[in-house]
């Protein structure tokens, strides 16, 4: 058996982490040796959300100690590891540029080799790292700047068959906390509030479901809470149980939409894939650790003949270990790529075209 340890880098958005997996690539199923992650909740909340120039100045300051403490944690030499793996993108420059920097400046010390790795790519194949899971597999990668349906047919081969013509879910999670005055993470905040709420009280939509495909979008969705709360302000203001009812509700027409998406993502799979039996169907990225949508999406799927698989909810969210997984499967198969930081930086070996891009390019 051929073992490879990887130290993975990440400090896409706004956590810092470090980490150290053994694995062997043609099994699946790593080993975390350690996982370290530093957050930037405190520093952003005052702001309402993620600030470039705070993050990527809190990056500077945390990733030579997420590494010097991954390291010591997995009780590993920097020149015991057999590769460096960091991400490059997509996601906010400052960060990338101090990632990059922090492993290029470790892998000339240290002579190991860099694995660059695309950020989305660590999220899809974390579900190798976790549960082994075997290739082909179908992915919802579903986060605070991206939604995605993929094909993953191993390391540096996805397929894209779905993704959001708009917002991202982690999106408008963020935004409707940040309407009704919740505070960050607007996510958890949101699933917290929903717990006492009326899910059913308000019509809220459940956009392009009423259209064939697996794209999703959730700006009308995001506007349609803001449309509520601006009528019951101005009605009679706000109470705790209206802002508990808006939450449940917003959260329950966002599940549905990506649990019926995810029926027709499976549905296009079958087609691709007949001869596979009982294929496995995975979650993945920040929102997914949002119990109520593993909820819906685990029943759905036993119900279709997929093996459902979500990571632990640590790993949902932006870690170095899945960075460290990912650059353990691409170094293994013998990938490569260059070093220079990308904000936007697709996936899938087809990417959004350019109606859904933006001026500097496809987002995913």
């Amino acid at each position: 058996m051929c073992v490879t340890t990887v130290l993975g880098i990440e400090s896409s958005c706004d956590e810092t982490a470090a980490a150290v997996v053994r694995g062997d690539a043609r099994i699946g199923r790593g080993e975390i040796l350690s996982n370290i992650v530093f957050d930037q909740m405190d520093l952003h909340a005052a702001y309402g959300g993620v600030v470039p120039e705070i993050a990527a100045r809190a990056h500077a300051e945390k990733l030579d100690i997420a590494v010097s403490r991954a390291l010591d944690e997995a009780k590993v030499a920097l020149d015991a590891v057999d590769a460096i793996a960091v991400t490059v993108g997509p996601g906010l420059i400052g960060g990338l540029i101090s990632a990059v920097a922090c492993a290029q400046g470790l892998a000339l010390g240290s002579g190991k080799p860099l694995v660059p790795v695309n950020h989305l790519e660590g999220h899809a194949l974390t579900p190798r790292l976790t549960d082994g899971l075997a290739y082909p597999y179908l992915m919802l990668l579903v986060s605070g700047g991206h939604c995605l349906f993929l094909i993953v047919r191993g390391p540096g081969d996805h397929e894209r068959i779905g993704t959001t013509i708009d917002d991202a879910p982690g999106e408008a999670f963020d935004k409707t906390a940040k309407m009704l005055d919740l505070g960050i993470p607007g996510g958890p905040k949101v699933e917290a509030k929903a717990m006492g709420g009326d899910a059913g009280r308000f019509a809220l939509p459940r956009p392009l479901m009423d259209r064939p495909g697996c794209d999703v979008s959730f700006s009308g969705l995001k506007t349609a809470v803001r449309m509520v709360r601006d009528g019951l302000i101005a009605e009679s203001g706000m109470s705790e149980q209206d802002v508990a009812d808006l939450c449940a509700g917003f959260q329950a027409a966002s599940r549905d939409v990506l649990v019926g998406k995810s029926r027709r993502a499976m549905a296009r799979f079958r087609e691709e894939f007949p001869a596979v039996d009982a294929p496995g169907f995975a979650v993945a990225g920040g929102v997914a650790a949002n119990t109520v949508l593993r909820a819906g999406l685990k029943d759905m799927t036993q119900g279709e003949g997929f093996a459902f698989t979500a990571p632990p909810l640590a790993l949902c969210t932006d870690n170095g270990a899945m960075i460290a997984w990912a650059g353990l499967e691409r170094f293994e198969a013998g990938l490569t790529g260059d070093m220079v930081p990308k904000p936007r930086f697709p996936i899938a070996s087809n990417p959004m075209t350019s109606i859904w891009s933006g001026k500097r390019g496809a987002k995913v």
